[in-house]
């Protein structure tokens, strides 16, 4: 077995050896297919990724297939959504097309059912039809009206299209076998009343196709050879493929479904309903907040698609389900974003610092290089003056041999800047400090050459010029679940595990040459982190979001 065939995943092992068996690599055509009730999420982001990533590696066709069968929860603007997602990620759809586009034909097969008896309108409350379907240990029952005449249920069927009857009165099932050991075989729905509008076809239907029907006959229609599901559809398999049996031509491509793993993810939930709760009981902005694991509020959190894609890479496909340890995902944008963020400087909780011997009406642009990860990325200038802003837990009045920061009496030096000596400190009436007073060696400036700028101190401090200085709303988020799996506790329920601390807003002073900063830029705010501006951001009002730390401080705690 060469390298390549053994790096190959378990759905490229299908394919390749559907390839070796005759079937022809210009057939194969794959496709993504999102319902448009809610805003796709990390989890999606593997399905898209594997799916758009075979058509990259056989050159085939992928198709964006809205499976839009359900008007009473899908909406228009999450297909539009679901869209913008998917250009993001960097890729592109060979037609964008709808499970609505072939609702007359699934209506002229559902007819051609019945006159062939292989289904018929079941007049029962959804509870009987329930409690007749029987139990994995239990055959079914035959409904009442599973014997009526093909007469009848192209008449009652018709009406049912045209509006006649209210919701819940009728439904047309699939006449195949109430004995059968997978319960989805047993005489399954296919049609439902809704009097609803659908976001493409308005009113011009009363009913609607169930999923289980449309699936693969919409596979079919499209000529997509492998259809890719998660495991909760490996049931629905022999399904879909019954529903084939009864329309597929001898010279057409019969799509093929296969299913892999569904990815759950660490301190967050999934589910379009459990999210679409969040979004409605306001416990987030909506859903492209930054704390929400959909794609848009990581793309407005600051996560890059190309981020995006590595760590989806990298989690890969797999068969069984297992949960994916959020802090993999955050390390994903870690390490893109050290490759490719600038360096800046920014003060989050800001300590007055004072150089006594720097002269009160001076001020000199030093030089600061943009990244050191990046050679191209070039140089900028900063402002230094006399007065300057540190981090508070940059200083201590007293600190033993392991506190390499600033404290009296001792030497640091300021990024890209001087050494510095504190001499003393002021403190206000609850004996907090206020401000500390330094001196500077005027000799020592960075990569000035000099003897002085040479001399090796154990600390190094990021700044900002308190009269140059940008303030900006800073948006400091966390994960917004406390507990590893809040939505598997069978005693409680998931909103009770939300973190109060998830988002914590502050004003930051950050060096001018962000003033310029645009939404969805990034940056490495030195010793802090990475940041994005935000959306809301304006020429008059700077908003930043804490992308992710510099480490997984999450990693420290539970050790702890």
């Amino acid at each position: 077995m060469s390298d390549d065939t053994k790096s190959l995943n378990f759905i490229e092992h299908i394919i390749e050896d559907d390839l070796a068996n005759g079937f022809s690599k210009n057939k194969l055509r794959f496709r993504f297919p999102p319902e448009p009730n809610g805003y796709l999420h990390i989890g999606h982001a593997s399905s898209i990724c594997l799916n758009f990533g075979l058509g990259l590696r056989y050159d085939a066709p992928v198709n964006l297939r809205f499976d839009d069968t359900n008007p009473a929860k899908e909406e228009q603007e999450y297909v539009d959504a679901i869209k913008k997602d998917v250009e993001w990620l960097g890729f592109n759809w060979a037609e964008e097309v709808y499970a609505s586009d072939y609702f007359q034909q699934l209506y002229d097969w559902a007819v051609t059912f019945i006159k062939d008896g292989k289904a018929y309108v079941d007049s029962q409350t959804a509870a009987q039809i329930a409690e007749q379907k029987g139990t994995p240990t239990e055959h079914g029952v035959h409904s009442p009206f599973r014997d009526r005449s093909i007469e009848e249920n192209l008449s009652l069927f018709e009406a049912m299209k045209a509006g006649t009857y209210i919701e819940g009165e009728h439904v047309l099932r699939a006449k195949i076998d109430m004995t059968s050991s997978n319960m989805l075989m047993r005489d399954p729905i296919m049609y439902r009343i809704l009097h609803k509008a659908h976001h493409r076809t308005n009113t011009d239907w009363c009913i609607y196709p169930m999923y289980d029907w449309t699936h693969g006959e919409s596979d079919y229609l499209e000529q997509v050879s492998h259809s890719f599901c998660t495991l909760e559809f490996a049931m629905h398999r022999e399904l879909y493929d019954w529903f084939l049996d009864q329309v597929v031509a001898s010279d057409k491509v019969r799509p093929k479904q296969r299913e892999f793993a569904r990815r759950n993810f660490s301190h967050t939930v999934v589910s379009k309903r459990k999210l679409l709760q969040l979004v409605e009981e306001k416990r987030v902005t909506g859903w492209d907040d930054p704390r929400m694991p959909t794609i848009s509020g990581l793309r407005r959190k600051g996560y890059t698609a190309e981020a995006i894609r590595n760590f989806s890479n990298t989690i890969g496909i797999a068969k069984r389900e297992n949960v994916v340890d959020v802090s993999l995902l955050e390390f994903s944008i870690r390490e893109h974003l050290n490759r490719v963020a600038p360096r800046v400087m920014a003060v989050l909780d800001p300590l007055k610092v004072v150089i006594t011997n720097y002269p009160e009406d001076q001020e000199e642009w030093l030089e600061a290089e943009n990244n050191q990860e990046d050679e191209s990325a070039g140089y900028r200038t900063v402002p230094f003056s006399r007065e300057l802003y540190i981090e508070k837990e940059d200083f201590r009045e007293e600190a033993n041999k392991k506190f390499f920061r600033l404290k009296l009496g001792n030497e640091v030096r300021l990024k890209n800047g001087y050494i510095i000596k504190a001499e003393s400190c002021t403190k206000d009436t609850d004996g907090n400090i206020t401000e500390v007073q330094c001196t500077y060696d005027p000799k020592s400036r960075s990569g000035s050459g000099t003897e002085e700028s040479l001399r090796k101190v154990k600390g190094t401090l990021h700044w900002v010029s308190i009269k140059h200085a940008v303030p900006a709303e800073v948006r400091l988020y966390d994960r917004l679940f406390t507990d590893e799996t809040p939505d598997q506790h069978k005693d409680k329920d998931f909103m009770e595990f939300i973190n109060p601390d998830s988002l914590t807003v502050i004003t930051g002073y950050l060096e001018p040459s962000l003033k310029t900063a645009r939404p969805e830029d990034f940056f490495q705010f030195q010793r802090l982190g990475y940041f994005n501006v935000d959306k809301d951001s304006s020429t008059e009002k700077l908003v930043f979001n804490k992308t992710v730390g510099l480490r997984d401080t999450w990693a420290k705690m539970q050790q702890k």
